[in-house]
């Protein structure tokens, strides 16, 4: 094989040295869990490869899978494109599980590193909320599992490819080695690496296409700065975060009227949290739980009941964080790492901050000109419907009474218009 690929550097170097411009073959790398960013870069890839006259478009790939939707977009794309893909399961210890293998079966050509897996496509009840029958449940289960078989052996067949394995990886999950995976016709390379895998494709027949890759440029295209940014952001932790963010930032504003920044950032959090919750399986009732936790928190600031309700809110915290994706499914699984810390957290931000400033906003006012209102003062001067003097926090100032009132007489302030007072006598108010 070492002689192999020095033959086929020695022809390109040949190549290039007669003048003749080296063919080009673009790659793309899928590293993590398949979903709408992912479906993005794909068809992106695709089309930029295309434009670019390359060979091929390679798609590197490691997975542990992802979303139905984002994969039936992939497979879409790869059966629809112009030109010959090959998804390479690579480097050594890389997956093409669940999601993945529908993608490496839909591919043109399907090759494997050494030590890599394939299979275990077996689909997971995920999604938002969902019945509690245990019938209801085994129905729908029993819906997407045919479904998927189906689909999958529509590709194998539409490839050419083992048909009775893939029904397999979905009903057994069953997930076979890239050895294996060769014997039994789900792959048809084994490539070290890029340098083997595209004297391998060299020579190839895609669609009546002859593949030209022996001393082929390959071509990185890489993801979009927005395609990054949603790839990150794409991870329960990061929208369990950004949810906690958007809570804390907007009772944060309602606890401090005019802050702004609180309610700017909790805003655009909760923006966030809502789209990642429309792309990620999250159970409904869970965010009912956290839902239910935050009102109880709230509710024991104005109720007498001595933490209960704060208590209950912890619990039903924690059980909403336990709830709000599935554990069962590794992918989606969101750890105690992030949920103990986070409703200890929220807690104690409800306790010290959000409920003291909420306490502090039912205090009587202690500054200004209302702190005047039903203190006790005495007449300066007679005072009448037309008007009086009283003497009141170290400044002189203009009263009005019904019934008059003599000088001298102790008089209580019942209200302020502009920087004219009324009063009353002290006597009427305790009668």
């Amino acid at each position: 094989m070492n002689c192999q690929r020095w033959i086929f550097a020695i022809l390109g170097s040949l190549a290039l040295a007669s003048g003749a411009e080296a063919e080009k073959v673009a790659r793309i790398k899928i590293n993590g869990a398949i979903g709408p960013a992912t479906a993005s870069y794909i068809s992106r890839g695709i089309h930029e490869a295309q434009a670019q006259d390359a060979q091929c478009l390679i798609i590197q790939l490691d997975t542990p899978g992802g979303l139905l939707d984002s994969t039936k977009t992939i497979v879409q794309e790869l059966l629809a494109a112009p030109l010959p893909t090959v998804v390479y399961v690579a480097p050594a210890g890389a997956t093409a599980t669940s999601a993945g293998c529908f993608i490496t079966l839909a591919a043109d050509i399907a090759a494997m590193a050494p030590a890599t897996t394939i299979g275990a496509a077996h689909p997971v009840q995920i999604g938002t909320g969902g019945t509690s029958e245990p019938k209801a449940d085994d129905s729908m289960k029993a819906k997407m599992e045919n479904y998927a078989i189906s689909y999958i052996e529509t590709i194998a067949t539409r490839r050419k490819r083992n048909v009775e394995w893939a029904r397999a990886s979905v009903k057994e999950s069953a997930s076979i080695p890239s050895d294996k995976a060769l014997e039994l016709r789900v792959v048809e390379i084994i490539a070290r690496d890029t340098s083997d895998l595209l004297g391998q494709l060299n020579g190839r027949e895609v669609d009546g296409r002859k593949l030209n890759t022996a001393g082929a440029v390959v071509i990185e295209i890489n993801p979009s700065f927005p395609e990054r940014v949603l790839q990150a952001l794409w991870r329960p932790e990061v929208m369990f975060v950004l949810m906690l963010i958007a809570v804390y930032g907007i009772i944060g504003e309602l606890t401090t009227p005019g802050a702004i920044l609180p309610g700017v950032v909790g805003a655009i959090a909760l923006i966030l949290a809502l789209y990642m919750a429309a792309v990620l399986p999250v159970n409904v009732t869970g965010l009912i739980f956290i839902a239910l936790a935050l009102m109880l928190f709230v509710f024991d600031v104005y109720a007498p009941t001595h933490g209960v309700l704060t208590f209950g809110g912890i619990v039903s915290f924690l059980i909403g964080s336990l709830m709000l994706f599935d554990r069962a499914d590794p992918l989606f699984r969101l750890s105690l790492s992030y949920i103990i810390p986070a409703t200890l957290v929220t807690a104690a931000f409800f306790i010290l901050v959000a409920g003291k400033g909420l306490r502090a906003q039912r205090l009587p006012v202690k500054a200004g000109a209302e702190t005047m209102i039903g203190k006790t003062v005495t007449a300066l001067t007679p005072i009448d419907l037309r008007g009086g003097r009283i003497f009141i926090e170290g400044e002189y100032w203009n009263a009005v009474s019904d019934p008059p009132i003599e000088q001298g007489q102790s008089v209580v302030v019942t209200a302020m218009k502009g920087l004219t007072l009324s009063v009353k006598p002290k006597a009427t108010i305790a009668s």
